[in-house]
Parts: C-alpha cells; structure tokens; sequence
C-alpha cells in the first residue's frame, strides 16, 4: 500500500551524481572521540583474526569477517550504535557535509540511457550549458547508452577528484544534435532544506530534508527571503527528516526563540550536563510558527520540536514523532570505515526523554513499528495514543507533554487514508511523466509554475492516457483523483524542480489545510 508521505522516495529517486545515504535516524555530535585500547582484548581479536586466516579449510576475507564482527557486536548495545562502512562512510560524508565532487547533474536511467534531468545550479555542467533532456552517450570513453547500468556504475565513472576533467557526448533531443563537452569536475552542493515559499501573503513555508552541515546558512537564507516577502507565520516541515547534526538544530531554534532559553541539555553516562540556550540572535522570535511532524521525524527533528513545545513556542501538527532521545559519537577505525557509538542521552527543555523503548534491534521492529502504529489506531486518532502518566511534564504556560516515545504534536492530523494507493497503479508513473515531458519540453518551457498549476490537464486528457495503461487494474474511482496530483507532481519537478513537487502536493497535504484554520481562527481573535 502507497500513502502520500511515503510515495516522496519513489519521486526522488531519480539518482544524483552522489548518492545520499543518511543511516539511521541520528543525533551527531562534532566532537572528536577518544580511544583507549586494551591490550589483552586486542590480541585477543587479532589471534582469533590470525588463526582463521591461516588455518581456516577454505579462503576467507578476514576484513569482511570483521566487518560481520563489529556490527554484530553493536547489535548488543542500542540500535542507534552503528558500524559503518568505507563505502557507506563516503556516502555519509557528502551527504552530511552538503556537498560532493562531480560533474554535477541529476539523472535517470531512461530506456537505457543516462537522461539528464537538471544540470545542478551553479555546478559545473550548467555552466557549460548541459540541459534537461540530455542524453549522455559516452563519458571518459565508455559508451552509457545501450546498457543496464545501476547508479552506482555511473557515478564512478562521473564522479572524481576536484578540477579534473571527464568528456562526454551527448545526444539533445530537442535539436537532434551530438555535442562533445569537456566538463571540469567542482564542487556542488547538495541541498538539505529543498524547498521554501510563501503558501499565501501571511504564511511562509520551509522543508527540511534532514541536518547536514549547511542545514542553517540554509535555512537562514530561505527565513530571511520570506520575511522580505511579507512573512508573519512560519511552517517548518520537519515530516520524514531522520536527524543530523545536533548543532544545526540548536541553531534554528536559536532564531525562533528569545534569548536565555534552555533549547536541549544531553547527560553522558558520567552523569555529565551540557546544556543549550538560545541567544539574543534570532530574527524570528514573534511571529507565529508552526511544525509538522510525523512518524519518520527523528532525533534533530524532535530537539527542534520539543525544544519549541517545551517553551510554549509556536504549535507542532501532526501525529507522534519516532521517539529517539540518544546522542551518538563518531570514531574512525582508520581505514575509512567508522563505528558511531552512543554517548549520551538528550532531554527537552521540560526534562523529558523522548527516547522510545527498544531491547532488541535485531528483529527490526524497532524501526519498522509503523504497522503496529496502525494496528493500534494511532495514525487515526489521537485517543489511541499510550502515553506514561509517570513520564507526563508540565511547560511554563502549564501545558502538559509526555516522554517516553517521540513528541505528542499539540493539533492531531490523522494520516489521509483515502490516499492509500497500491504500488501497482504507480509502477510506470515516473517513465509517463518523463517521457510526457520530455515530448512537450520547447511547449512546456514557456509555462510559468502558476500557470501550471491552474491550467494543466484542464480536460484530463494527460491522466486519462496514463490510466489507459492502468486498465488491467480496475483503477478504483476514489484513486484517480491521487494518481493525477501524483503525476502533476512527478511533472512539475521535472519542470520545476523540487518547488514544484511541493507546490503541487502540499496544495492537497491535510496538515497544512489546518495550519490555514488555525492562523485564520487567530487572525480573527
């Protein structure tokens, strides 16, 4: 089964010369970590390593065997404490750090060749002119077209190091020509807060994918060019965002609050307190704010949520957040692999951990207790939430809030159970939209987004032949009226990047029709 919320990957899989693996919902701290060695557990280790390579019956790779060792070995501890790979850790550091090395385009396999979906702003390739639509037949002298390559074969081959150079040939449909570019490989940034606009005249809207490095310069810049534009609510859309760096989420909050006011206060198991206030720095500390949250916002996400709830600062919408309180250290184990440890525990401003409950991660029930939260009616109604009456704590305007599992939003909004739609009837969504796009790219060119949005498939005539192929599925009536805003999503960030997307499905997403309600209610007090 689909639902809105989580159909936003199948949009976004349309694969970036990077790759972005985030790992699993964490709080991070920028400190650095010692190790102290013991010495008997060390040989221990490496005799047990030295014996199986030597004198096990078959060949073995003792790095792979460790690999296995030291994450089960995590697998002991919590769920947040991780072993991650050279590879992973690649991935992680361009991810977290909001950059890469490359040439600077998104991309999608389509009909076996490398199609262009956007040259990145200010990367290397849309400096040379490289557009939507491109087809990319030859980079470095291997020939992409024509075969079944994954991402990861091509971001190998477009990936390198800073200033170096890859030629490639590419096919523009639009003008039926082959062009030969040499691109010299740059810097280019990967964006953690997609999207901001203003929703009406009053309300300002900014998504936060996750809590990358350059997460506040972003957000910073995205609040100040809508406070220029007449902003006096702020929604921060913090649905889906798995956490990150703990410093940028103090950082926002830091602009929303009045200064000397606790943010988050984290306890090591030396019994040891570092807390956090705000300063006197922040520019928007009257206006209304707004924060949505949902099932899959964790660990940065609720410090950013609690820490406003607890100073009775602005109104979280939505429904129960993931429920991890646990900081987590990185350590380098030398040879480009990692293991991230926890070290600490957070607690909001009030004194609440939101940490849920786990035991045993293994079984993944841990991070996969969405169907439980259906089962238990949760997602539908605010009633069916478990809350611990000894875990209940009390804000400074006397509201009451819980620890114990993730932040309780103060307005309920049920999950949309009307947009729950099979994957069968999306399957072929992504190739329709490209390939309608790409057959109308000189016509749609010449279409602003506001004119999109009132004007496109007036007569359905653009779903109507999508559902054509949908046929053998017996389409169920209460379904079409998704799969178009769907597929006008899926179009409008082909045309418009993520701003698109957003416009087109956040024109329809419940949560924000309530912030509407509430900020008119209060408008008319």
């Amino acid at each position: 089964m689909f639902k809105n919320k989580s159909f936003y990957p199948f949009f976004l899989a349309i694969a970036i010369v990077f790759g972005i693996v985030i790992g699993s919902n964490f709080n991070f701290e920028q400190k650095s970590f010692s190790f102290v060695s013991n010495g008997s557990q060390d040989a221990k280790i490496k005799k047990l390593l030295g014996f199986i390579k030597n004198n096990y019956v078959d060949e073995v790779d003792t790095d792979s065997l460790l690999d296995i060792t030291i994450t089960e070995m995590l697998t002991n501890l919590d769920p947040h404490s991780v072993y991650i790979s050279k590879r992973e850790m690649q991935q992680n550091i361009e991810s977290m750090h909001g950059n890469f090395v490359g040439i600077g385009v998104q991309f999608i396999m389509y009909q076996d060749s490398v199609t262009v979906i956007k040259a990145i702003e200010g990367g290397p390739s849309e400096k040379l002119g490289i557009k939507a639509g491109d087809r990319i037949l030859i980079a470095e002298n291997d020939t992409l077209s024509g075969k079944k390559l994954d991402s990861d074969n091509i971001m190998s081959i477009l990936k390198g190091t800073p200033n170096s150079s890859v030629d490639v040939l590419i096919y523009r449909k639009a003008t039926k020509e082959k062009l030969n570019f040499t691109i010299k490989r740059g810097n280019v940034d990967i964006k953690s807060v997609p999207v901001s606009y203003m929703l009406n005249s009053d309300i300002g809207y900014i998504k936060i994918d996750r809590f990358a490095m350059t997460t506040y310069n972003e957000f910073k810049e995205d609040l100040t060019k809508l406070q220029k534009q007449g902003m006096k609510a702020l929604v921060l859309d913090l649905r889906g965002n798995p956490g990150g760096f703990m410093d940028m989420a103090i950082a926002i909050v830091d602009e929303l609050l009045t200064e000397k006011k606790l943010i988050v206060y984290t306890k090591s198991k030396s019994g040891k307190i570092e807390k956090s206030f705000s300063t006197s720095k922040g520019s928007f500390e009257k206006g209304e704010t707004y924060v949505l949250i949902d099932e899959n916002s964790a660990s940065a996400s609720e410090i950013v949520a609690g820490a406003l709830q607890d100073n009775d600062r602005g109104t979280i919408i939505g429904r129960r957040s993931f429920g991890k309180g646990l900081v987590q250290e990185e350590m380098s184990l030398g040879d480009g692999s990692s293991v991230r440890l926890t070290t600490a525990r957070y607690y909001t401003p009030t004194g609440r951990s939101i940490q849920k409950p786990y035991t045993n991660k293994s079984n993944g029930a841990y991070f996969h207790d969405f169907e439980d939260r259906i089962n238990n009616g949760e997602l539908v109604t605010k009633d069916s939430i478990k809350v611990n009456d000894s875990l209940k704590y009390t804000t400074p305007k006397g509201k009451t809030v819980y620890g114990g599992g993730g932040i309780i939003p103060d307005v309920f909004v049920p999950i949309d159970t009307t947009s729950f739609i099979s994957n069968y009837y999306l399957s072929g969504l992504n190739d329709f939209a490209f390939e309608y796009v790409d057959n109308n790219r000189i016509k749609l060119n010449k279409v602003s987004l506001k004119q999109f949005m009132i004007s496109f498939d007036s007569d359905n005539a653009v779903i109507n032949n999508y559902l054509k192929g949908m046929s053998q599925f017996h389409v169920k009536e209460r379904h079409k009226k998704y799969i178009k805003m769907y597929l006008k999503a899926v179009i409008a960030r082909y045309l418009y990047d993520d701003l698109g997307f957003y416009t087109v499905i956040n024109n329809e997403d419940l949560m924000l029709k309530k912030v509407e309600t509430l900020h008119q209610a209060k408008i008319l007090k």
